[in-house]
């Protein structure tokens, strides 16, 4: 909608509040902000601009409407999200998550520690979808073997960040994966497909950095995973066939089924390899004694729609071998029909458009536009001190400048992640600066310069910008 009595501070108002709100939110409750408090300050801020929609005289059923219109354009996401967490419970009930990190730990070696460090936090990331999961288990591990052989923390911590980060971005079991096309109007793996073009070349630059790093360190001692490996064995049944699942999930994305039926088809077969393959584990999460079509039954349902636990002999696998399931989406997506309702209003009362119409009238050339979208991730990041906002509000606010531009949604979620979601641990104040720093116990000083995918991530998707690289225009009918 065009509101032309709206000036630009008005319509960036809502918007400076917002900020304003969530930074205080942030400052107060900390790590457990996303937990809701956000999702009300998202609540509040739509009121704000719905104050501003009534003194346009802008009607309430319109701005209704308009939520209305801006949550159905989520729905297939929202779905996406419950099928993520169903298949993420039943490929840790199956053993497919243990054995890629039993696999990816055989890599681990001395002489090419750090990227090592890098590769194996990449794979757990990536078949589990989290980049805080991932430090808060193997990467403590990772950071202790450092120690033995003699390797400075900053650097262990800069390498574990950085292949944790890289998974995250690619795995379709994360949230800000997810989120980030939820926001910007696109699909999930055709996002992950174009965001490869920007993240790839990050990821070797950093392994390469990293291997020349490796070659100048003088290390002592051994890198021990054997205990690791031992307990995932002693409770999984650890086997290459398992790989048969997400072989079929990848194959499906490549022929371009439809992402609900790719997640459908693997969350299925996971459940399927459950009972061939980790018949004991079912009878325990039930307490059973005798397998049965029942006990089967019950533990795979259970492990796709609420938490899982498996416990093991060592307790860093232990918050690794638990899964959510579809409950453990619910605060992702309860944090995005928040995010519509907010967008919702803000498009009512002519506000996105406002600001669209005044961003594109500075950025005379799309990489203006790229520019501007990295600099305002980069600026939530640093105000609203949250990764998930850097991607919602900056995703509604842009959406329609992208639009305009002719330029497919998938610029602007691929520009959200590049800048919005990996940059967040780089800033001391920022959820996941403190969580990151905390769980490791290596300040974000000391491991700031060696995080290169984190830091590297925003110039590479402005490089590619910049010399017009792999920039999908918008399709028309």
């Amino acid at each position: 909608m065009k509101n032309k009595d709206l000036s630009l501070g008005i319509a960036l108002l809502p918007i400076l509040i917002l900020v304003l709100l969530l930074s205080y939110n942030v400052l107060i409750y900390g790590d457990d902000a996303l937990g809701g408090s956000n999702q009300f300050i998202l609540l509040l801020g739509a009121a704000v601009a719905g104050i501003v929609g009534f003194y346009y005289k802008i009607g309430y059923q319109f701005m209704i409407d308009k939520v209305a219109e801006n949550l159905q354009s989520v729905t297939g996401a929202l779905l996406i999200l419950l099928f993520v967490g169903a298949l993420a419970g039943t490929w840790l009930l199956s053993g497919i998550i243990p054995a890629m990190i039993y696999y990816g730990l055989q890599i681990l070696h001395p002489s090419i520690f750090l990227p090592a460090c890098i590769i194996i936090c990449a794979i757990i990331s990536l078949a589990t979808g989290s980049s805080w999961t991932t430090s808060a288990t193997v990467g403590i591990a990772l950071i202790g073997i450092g120690k033995v052989i003699g390797i400075p923390v900053g650097m262990v911590a800069g390498a574990v960040i950085s292949g944790a980060y890289f998974g995250d971005k690619l795995s379709p079991l994360s949230d800000t994966t997810n989120l980030a096309p939820a926001m910007a109007g696109g699909e999930l793996f055709s996002h992950i497909r174009y965001m490869t073009h920007t993240t790839v070349p990050s990821i070797v630059v950093t392994i390469i950095i990293f291997l020349i790093l490796s070659l100048t360190q003088s290390t002592s001692g051994a890198a021990d995973t054997e205990t690791l490996m031992q307990a995932i064995k002693e409770k999984f049944t650890i086997t290459p066939w398992l790989f048969i699942v997400p072989g079929v999930v990848i194959v499906l994305i490549i022929k371009k089924a439809p992402p609900l039926i790719a997640l459908l088809i693997g969350t299925l077969l996971g459940g399927l390899f459950a009972v061939f393959f980790q018949s004991s584990i079912l009878l325990e999460i039930t307490e059973a004694s005798v397998l049965s079509f029942e006990v089967g039954y019950r533990a795979i349902m259970n492990s796709m729609t609420v938490s899982t636990e498996i416990t093991t002999s060592n307790a860093l696998l232990n918050d690794l071998f638990t899964s959510g399931g579809m409950e453990g989406m619910l605060g992702t997506i309860w944090l995005i029909i928040c995010a519509m309702v907010f967008g919702g209003i803000m498009d009512a009362i002519g506000a996105l458009e406002r600001i669209s119409a005044a961003l594109l009238s500075w950025a005379q050339t799309s990489f203006q536009l790229f520019a501007s979208t990295v600099a305002s991730c980069l600026a939530i990041n640093l105000t609203a001190s949250d990764q998930y906002l850097s991607i919602v509000i900056p995703g509604k606010m842009f959406a329609n400048a992208y639009k305009d531009r002719k330029l497919a949604p998938e610029n602007l979620s691929r520009t959200l992640e590049d800048s919005g979601t990996v940059t967040s641990v780089l800033i001391p104040w920022n959820t996941c600066g403190a969580y990151q720093s905390g769980v490791l116990g290596v300040g974000v000083g000391e491991y700031f310069i060696y995080a290169i995918f984190n830091w590297l991530s925003p110039f590479m998707t402005l490089l590619f910008a910049a010399f017009n690289i792999k920039i999908k225009a918008l399709k028309t009918n």
